[in-house]
């Protein structure tokens, strides 16, 4: 029987990176993916000046992401992207409707709305440390759990990823690889979530190209700042170890008994 997801990000080009071959695998199996950002991410690093055009343009790019992974509906809250200062943290200069500031309830009861209109079987949010620890990731957090009670959505999944073999692998990479000043390894080492707390390893390789297309379609953030930008760093893996790198998405779902292994969204507990 199909159903509804709704996977719910901050920014545009946060899905590509996390879910998109969960999402591309769904709208194959005829499932109805819905896609919901909080913001437009008019304040992310680009070529183009920060503000309402950025915000376009990556709305624009956005929908073509969309269209690549087979999305029934886009939609924006339309709330501020907050935006990071220098250390990584909340910015001290956003805008007046930041994401970050947004009442919780508020901002919730707009979500659940979408679950409601669309009656999400499930829904996908952040891990509670917003993964990288964004701002605005942990305000989805927030603001998503919420959502999910208000509306009744039976599924909620955490996107995330397993920290452990990351860590591994960045390690190696950093012997060969001079990473670009955005990235710092320290920041993983508490980022996004152990391996004996995930439940579900979805395998999506089979998706590898969508999940890259996706990636593809967000071309501001690929660009801007110094040196490469991770997004860029990305799509320049070959295919074949591109389908190995991202090959499995990784979800944590809070109601399930530890040590819960599970390979499909909507998978229930034996």
């Amino acid at each position: 029987m199909p159903r509804t997801a709704v996977f719910f990000h901050a920014h545009p080009d946060d899905e590509a990176l996390l879910t998109a071959g969960t999402m591309a695998m769904l709208a194959a199996e005829g499932h109805r993916v819905v896609l919901v950002v909080a913001t437009a991410g008019e304040r992310g690093l680009a070529e183009m000046e920060k503000g309402e055009a950025l915000g376009e343009a990556r709305m624009r790019e956005l929908y073509k992401s969309a269209a690549a992974l087979g999305c029934a509906r886009v939609v924006c809250l339309d709330y501020g992207d907050s935006g990071l200062s220098p250390s990584g943290g909340v910015a001290e200069e956003r805008p007046d409707n930041a994401f970050i500031d947004a009442d919780s309830e508020e901002a919730a009861k707009a979500l659940a709305a979408v679950l409601d209109e669309e009656r999400a079987d499930l829904l996908t949010i952040y891990d509670p440390a917003g993964g990288y620890g964004h701002p605005d990731h942990v305000q989805v957090h927030r603001v998503g759990r919420r959502a999910a009670q208000i509306a009744g959505t039976p599924i909620v999944l955490e996107a995330t990823v397993n920290r452990d073999p990351l860590i591994r692998a960045l390690r190696i990479a950093g012997r060969f690889y001079r990473f670009p000043p955005e990235f710092d390894l320290r920041t993983f080492e508490s980022a996004y979530t152990a391996g004996d707390q995930i439940t579900h390893r979805v395998n999506v390789r089979k998706y590898a190209w969508q999940k890259r297309a996706s990636m593809s379609a967000h071309v501001s953030q690929a660009s801007g700042g110094e040196g490469d930008r991770t997004l860029a760093v990305l799509l320049k893996i070959p295919g074949p170890l591109y389908r190995l790198v991202f090959g499995t998405e990784w979800y944590v779902r809070r109601d399930l008994p530890p040590g819960t292994r599970l390979r499909h969204p909507f998978d229930e507990a034996p």
